[in-house]
């Protein structure tokens, strides 16, 4: 680990108190793992152990996701913010064990980061909690338990910062501009006067100090860390010489056995790439050079009558979800040669596929 690293990361550690640093990619290119026969390029390799820990660096867009979906239809109180904290940990700790048990690398700047954006996403989740279940719900029941203004526009923000942080870092959300809309669009009349200026009074306070502890991290990001690759190449068997790649899909090198070296969009949209390619019969046999029985974790979202056991994959956790109700999601851990099997099957096993954690 470079002292320009540490630099960065001491930074970010006495930041994080009072929101969450999701510090996407930063150390990606840490670990070992990725397999020594490898048709893909060893700068492009990524270490078997990232699939397992970057679901704690996700869970933290999860959370966010289920609490856009919440407060589309219902108050903040309504979204469990100590049973989501339970949540992280509990699945940091089923990934670490994972982990040892295999054997991976420990990837120590990995855990680092958990531990520096799990920590301030505790302290966070905690005072919205405090929060929201007094003054947030004192307003909420004085003015009729009705949604606001406010509440609709939060919503929207809410969402619209979920949708931005599938695919850049957190800190480069724009909350100065949804502060000046807040008070610019919103109108500041109108039902509920107590509940809207409740209201106004928690999203001024949030947006306002995310806006300047976003710029903090983001000189403090820029100055510590590498950006991530924005890619994830991957090894496909029997390409047909008339296949044309689906949109962000690129073939860098055809290979003399048949197979074909991609390089797929990462992040969110890999798991969108990859069922592309499963729909139409291409098959995915190695991915940042983890070969066709590594294992890869996939998160799914699977009714409560469903039955996860039926596969060839282990069960590595399960988690209640709030929203949608009468559902939970499921981590899935299973090999990579079967990864686009899956994909093209999961909707007739009752399963949603949420991400696919592509190292």
């Amino acid at each position: 680990m470079s002292r320009r690293w540490r630099v960065g990361l001491a930074a970010i550690a006495a930041a994080a108190a009072l929101t969450t640093p999701w510090a996407w990619g930063a150390v990606s290119a840490l670990g070992s793992g990725a397999a020594q026969e490898s048709a893909v390029p060893p700068d492009a390799r990524r270490g078997a152990e990232q699939t397992l820990l970057t679901f704690p660096e996700w869970y933290l867009v999860h959370s966010p996701a289920e609490y856009a979906r919440i407060v589309a239809v219902k108050p903040p109180q309504a979204f469990p913010f100590i049973g989501q904290v339970g949540q992280l940990w509990s699945a940091y700790a089923t990934v670490t064990r994972e982990q040892m048990r295999r054997d991976y690398p420990f990837n120590a700047g990995y855990h680092v980061m958990i531990w520096v954006i799990a920590t301030s996403t505790t302290a966070e989740y905690a005072l919205r909690s405090v929060y929201e279940n007094t003054l947030g719900r004192v307003s909420w029941l004085l003015d009729g338990a009705r949604l606001t203004d406010e509440d609709r526009y939060a919503a929207k923000a809410a969402q619209e910062y979920v949708d931005f942080i599938r695919q850049e870092p957190w800190y480069l959300f724009d909350f100065t501009s949804r502060l000046k809309h807040l008070w610019t669009d919103v109108p500041m009349t109108g039902p509920g006067m107590v509940r809207k200026w409740e209201r106004r009074y928690a999203l001024t306070t949030e947006y306002a100090i995310k806006a300047v502890y976003g710029k903090l991290i983001e000189k403090a990001t820029r100055a510590a860390y590498t950006p991530a690759l924005m890619t994830t190449d991957v090894v496909v068997e029997q390409l047909p010489q008339t296949w044309a790649p689906p949109p962000r899909v690129e073939v860098l090198r055809r290979l003399p056995d048949g197979r074909a070296l991609l390089s797929l969009p990462r992040y969110f949209d890999f798991r969108l790439a990859a069922t592309t390619l499963a729909q139409q019969g291409v098959r995915i046999v190695d991915i940042a050079g983890n070969g066709d029985k590594s294992p890869i974790l996939v998160t799914v979202w699977a009714n409560d009558d469903a039955n996860p056991q039926k596969g060839d994959w282990q069960v590595l956790f399960e988690q209640p979800l709030t929203m949608p109700a009468h559902a939970r999601r499921l981590g899935l851990l299973m090999p990579v040669g079967r990864l686009s099997t899956f994909l093209a099957d999961a909707p007739t096993m009752g399963f949603t596929p949420e991400h696919v954690y592509d190292y």
